[in-house]
């Protein structure tokens, strides 16, 4: 039996007033995969992503998460939008890191983490208290339960707002360039969480522009350019021998 895929995107499409951004998005990410969507600033990624967890909403097409039609609800046979509870509810599956590390700077590492399993989830203060400090230390930040996030480099900023999207145990876990506003010596020890949690089966769709990291974490690589997929398969294929002229001219200017 073929499983239900964790991602499917079905002729996706997004515009801004006259600007089409998504111009009919097919994708299908299977559990446990690591998708990373690589292109030039501008070609539709994070658009995408924040389609995915309804941040924005499609013009054109359908979107799933694990067989859930993204933004809708079926009750008594028919298709009704979500409410913003159930969107909120919807959104605790499809957790998502972004660029910058939006971390409560008023709230300890540990209140950051415990937050929105207390009051989202309504889970026990006390075993949300107790997977945090498991999180933490899975992201190498054991010791800073304490620490406020002004008293963290940003690579250790990065690290609490994957624990804390972790919190949340989400079936997809979107990251929007997670190290695009870090310093490149930090960058490595966040890349090394990610490839970490994909190892560990965690689905995962990745904005990304670290060529590195999409070789040798990635189980599929998508190159997007001008709201379109050009180009998709396995890291050797994409990055190693691109069919298309846009994805090799994109290539040759990145570090890979």
């Amino acid at each position: 039996m073929t499983p239900v895929p964790m991602l499917l995107a079905d002729g996706v499409r997004k515009s801004y007033g006259d600007n089409e951004v998504l111009c009919g998005i097919d994708l299908e990410v299977t559990p446990g995969e690591v998708m990373c969507l690589l292109g030039p600033s501008g070609s539709g990624k994070s658009t995408f992503l924040r389609c995915i967890n309804r941040l924005e909403r499609i013009d054109g097409g359908r979107l799933w998460v694990d067989g859930e039609r993204v933004g809708y609800r079926r009750h008594k046979g028919a298709l009704h939008e979500m409410t913003d509870r159930q969107l909120c509810r919807f959104r605790t599956q499809t957790a998502m890191v972004f660029q910058h590390f939006n971390l409560f700077p008023h709230m300890t590492v540990l209140g950051n983490v415990t937050i929105g399993p207390v009051k989202v989830k309504r889970e026990p203060k006390a075993e949300a208290v107790t997977r945090a400090h498991e999180l933490l230390d899975r992201v190498g930040l054991g010791e800073k339960a304490t620490a406020y996030p002004r008293q963290l480099s940003g690579g250790q900023q990065q690290r609490v707002a994957i624990a804390r999207a972790l919190a949340m145990r989400p079936k997809l876990m979107l990251f929007d360039e997670p190290t695009s506003a870090l310093d490149p010596e930090l960058v490595g020890e966040v890349l090394a969480v990610m490839k970490d949690l994909g190892d560990s089966g965690m689905t995962m769709v990745v904005v990304t522009h670290e060529v590195g990291f999409a070789r040798e974490a990635a189980d599929t690589v998508v190159f997007m350019d001008g709201g379109v997929v050009v180009e998709a398969g396995s890291p050797d294929r994409v990055l190693g021998s691109p069919q298309h002229e846009r994805t090799r001219a994109f290539l040759s200017k990145v570090p890979v």
